[in-house]
């Protein structure tokens, strides 16, 4: 299919990135601030105002706004706190993808909750009732970073805190428990003891790659990197890796390929019949199944669906079968039946 087919024929995330990209080509004749800033523009659908189907703040949410100093002054971010029942529970930072506002993520954390977790969740500076105007890499970063002091503040015990990042959301998840198995308890920001991500992707170039002209030379053009593969390996925490098997804004193997570049404990769950944004929801079982399995949370299912398939670190009785991929994807793991999955613990 040509190069502008596919354009048109990509859902609204791939085809902002495809034009993200095609406006970085156009770098190499100017350099100029306005065209970085039209790249973010086109990395972040920063939308104010609240879903068409929001109804209200949901029954137990705390609504209240952390202060983030910047160049500025302090600005702040809007957060959420929805905490379950049970005082003991793990918590969990929820850091959602490049476009819509917390109004957008109710059903998801709905799910987490459902799960077991006390969640927290927060607009980057940019998003919704959160301060500041347009995002970059940096400020999700700075943003993430703050809302993780509070949560380590909440919950003093490292081995009940979380992090999850869905989307975009996955590399700024990435970046910070990088970051902060960098830092060990020895730093002001303490560890976390578990890494879900979500439908996220190697890097952005890569993405922007897929979608657009593959022999463009963006590596070096992109301003905004959000660069997940060469950061995950350094990830010194349990990562679960979920993606769905019918994403067609970010194709699986792109999870299998961040997968792949974890070196820890890890786990990869790919969802028959889940898309970019409905994973979650539609392996829910399967879900709660990784969750056990790899971080020793809730109870476990008497088994697995037989419509999931899942690689993990953990046990070889997975079922695995993959997609045939194209020959621009990047390498997918090893394993081709059930009796071959890898186990590392």
């Amino acid at each position: 299919m040509a190069a502008a087919q596919r354009l048109r024929a990509q859902p609204t995330l791939a085809v902002r990135l495809s034009l993200a990209a095609a406006v970085t080509g156009t770098l190499l004749a100017g350099g100029s601030t306005a065209l970085h800033q039209e790249e973010r523009h086109l990395t972040f659908e920063a939308i104010r105002d609240a879903a068409s189907w929001f109804t209200g703040l949901p029954k137990g949410v705390q609504e209240f706004a952390l202060p983030v100093p910047s160049g500025d002054g302090t600005q702040k971010i809007h957060a959420w706190w929805w905490p379950v029942a049970d005082p003991r529970a793990p918590v969990l930072l929820y850091l959602h993808g490049s476009r819509a506002n917390l109004t957008d993520q109710v059903h998801r954390l709905e799910l987490l909750r459902d799960f077991g977790f006390s969640v927290f969740a927060i607009d980057y500076r940019g998003f919704g009732q959160s301060d500041g105007d347009l995002p970059s890499e940096q400020t999700v970063y700075e943003d993430a970073h703050i809302a993780w002091e509070w949560l380590a503040e909440r919950q003093p015990d490292p081995a009940k805190r979380f992090i999850y990042g869905h989307s975009l959301g996955g590399a700024v998840a990435v970046d910070l428990a990088a970051a902060l198995s960098g830092q060990g308890e020895s730093g002001k920001v303490a560890p976390a003891a578990g890494l879900i991500v979500e439908s996220t992707f190697t890097t952005l170039v890569d993405i922007a790659k897929e979608w657009s002209f593959s022999w463009l030379p963006l590596g070096p053009l992109m301003s905004q990197k959000f660069d997940s593969v060469s950061k995950i390996g350094r990830i010194a925490m349990p990562v679960l890796v979920v993606h769905g098997a019918i994403d067609q804004d970010v194709p699986s193997r792109f999870g299998e390929a961040l997968y792949a570049a974890a070196t820890g404990r890890k786990k990869l769950l790919l969802v028959e019949g889940g898309g970019h944004s409905d994973s979650m929801g539609a392996g829910a079982a399967q879900y709660r199944q990784a969750l056990t399995e790899l971080f020793g949370l809730g109870t476990s299912s008497a088994s697995l669906s037989r419509t999931c398939r899942s690689i993990n670190t953990e046990s070889p009785n997975s079922c695995v079968r993959y997609p045939r991929a194209s020959s621009s994807a990047p390498a997918r793991p090893s394993v081709t039946s059930s009796a071959n999955a890898r186990s590392n613990s």
